[in-house]
């Protein structure tokens, strides 16, 4: 058979492949640096699972201590202008919440985008990598049947599944050491309809649907007064009513609490409740399984919260997510990994680009419940856990980073990518435009251009 594929060729400074909350830090730093850089991503926008309608979590510390600012603050900042987030609110169970217009928020990052000129190159879908010696030559894309080698002094795997490093060979882990599980993927979706008062009045009724079990200790103040005190918030809960609902055989998610997110629209909630067991995220086969069947969830879960909850009566499906939201696959081995030990105990080394503060969470990949465990301050994201220990000119940004499952439960929501991409992006722009490679770069460098932009790398006004 006689090959009409195309291939173009494209040399550029950095390239990162994949445009979610890890890509966009990258990109937009490294082009703020003046490094000639493409972001590629499969979808036809940028933001992967900031624009399905998650909130931003944890910009705060269990303490309400801000710990991430510069390039994500920017963008939560032009989204309060838009109306589209309510910015920040401390949080019990979360650190804190940043809900968010997940429409707004595309519109937001096309914005950042071109204002700081980086080029996009959507619509492709990553193919395959050319290595020689343990050097990442290229990446190639393919999209409306042509093929594009993409070739760049910097690459940066932001793919959230480590695509390209495991393309390019590097040694990568995933799941949980005790059992290899990852946790289960999401389909978010919205309706619109829902009552809030009067689903708080149910909640003050009712107390007992704001306890959860052993599995999630939070601190408290997690109350249905809380919740009704601003729009701006995240609710986790009704176990005792999800628990008798399976039993009748009335519940058709694999999960013990329902999670919605209030969003920046009267009446309008994203539902963050559908799970996929056994899942592997880095398989076709299996991504196609769960689109499947957490769509076919949708209407029987609209239709149980219609029928069992109060708020819920009036309730229609108002827009569904176009990808699942996954959140655990590959986790890539950098030149350092951030551990469980360095996390709780709150170590923020010299060589720190950004801080992660969220709580250990820890969705069950076998059955219905969460684990959580607060941390009592930050913890610092080194430099060196973001570059492959492998593959030269390799630089990870977002959940791929080099962590251990545990910290992985904390380090993968997207503040803490953008932040991390942010320094990543950098590092990334030094290396291209000095002609070294991203481990030669001076991390003292990076943190001084960081502060400049307002990030945060320590609590003590020092970092």
């Amino acid at each position: 058979m006689q090959d009409n594929v195309k291939r173009e060729q494209i040399k550029t400074q950095v390239l990162v492949l994949g445009g979610g909350a890890g890509g966009i830090g990258a990109a937009i730093a490294a082009a703020r640096e003046g490094a000639e850089t493409i972001i590629v991503d499969r979808q036809g926008f940028l933001g992967g699972n900031m624009t399905i309608g998650l909130p931003l979590l944890a910009f705060l510390d269990a303490g309400g201590r801000q710990v991430t600012g510069g390039l994500p603050q920017e963008i939560v900042d032009r989204l309060i202008e838009l109306d589209g987030s309510f910015g920040h609110r401390a949080c019990p169970l979360h650190n804190s919440t940043t809900v968010i217009d997940p429409n707004l928020m595309k519109i937001v990052l096309f914005e950042k985008v071109k204002k700081y000129g980086v080029r996009p190159l959507l619509h492709c879908e990553i193919i395959g990598t050319t290595v020689k010696n343990g050097e990442l030559q290229s990446v190639i894309v393919k999209g409306k049947g042509k093929e594009i080698e993409l070739f760049a002094d910097v690459f940066v795997d932001a793919t959230g599944d480590g695509d390209v490093a495991f393309m390019a060979g590097a040694e990568f882990e995933k799941g949980q050491y005790a059992n290899g599980e990852t946790q289960p993927p999401t389909l978010m979706f919205t309706v619109g309809g829902f009552e809030l008062e009067r689903f708080m009045n149910f909640l003050e009724e009712h107390p007992e649907e704001l306890k959860h079990g052993s599995s999630m200790k939070i601190r408290p103040g997690y109350t249905a007064q809380f919740l009704r005190a601003s729009e701006n918030h995240v609710f986790v809960g009704l176990k005792n009513t999800i628990s008798r609902l399976r039993q009748e055989g009335k519940c058709p998610i694999d999960r013990d609490t329902i999670i919605y997110i209030n969003l920046p629209r009267e009446g309008h909630i994203a539902l963050n409740c559908i799970r996929i067991l056994n899942f592997d995220g880095t398989r076709i086969e299996e991504l196609s399984r769960g689109e499947v069947e957490s769509h076919l969830q949708i209407l029987p879960l609209i239709r149980m919260l219609k029928e069992h909850i109060p708020g819920f009566e009036h309730i229609y499906l108002s827009s569904i997510a176009p990808f699942l939201g996954i959140r655990e696959t590959r986790r890539i081995k950098g030149m350092q990994m951030i551990r469980e030990d360095a996390a709780v105990q709150g170590v923020i080394p010299e060589d720190t680009i950004a801080l992660g503060s969220y709580i250990i969470d820890i969705h069950s990949g076998s059955g219905d419940s969460t684990l959580i465990r607060s941390l009592a301050g930050p913890y610092g994201i080194t430099y060196g856990a973001t570059i492959s220990k492998d593959i030269k000119r390799l630089m990870l940004s977002g959940r791929c980073i080099s962590v251990d499952p545990v910290v992985f439960g904390s380090s993968r929501v997207m503040p803490t990518c953008m932040a991390v991409g942010e320094g990543v992006g950098i590092g990334a722009a030094i290396a291209a435009k000095q002609n070294i490679t991203p481990e030669e770069v001076d991390v003292q460098m990076i943190r001084q251009k960081l502060r400049e932009r307002g990030a945060i790398l320590s609590l003590d006004g020092h970092g």
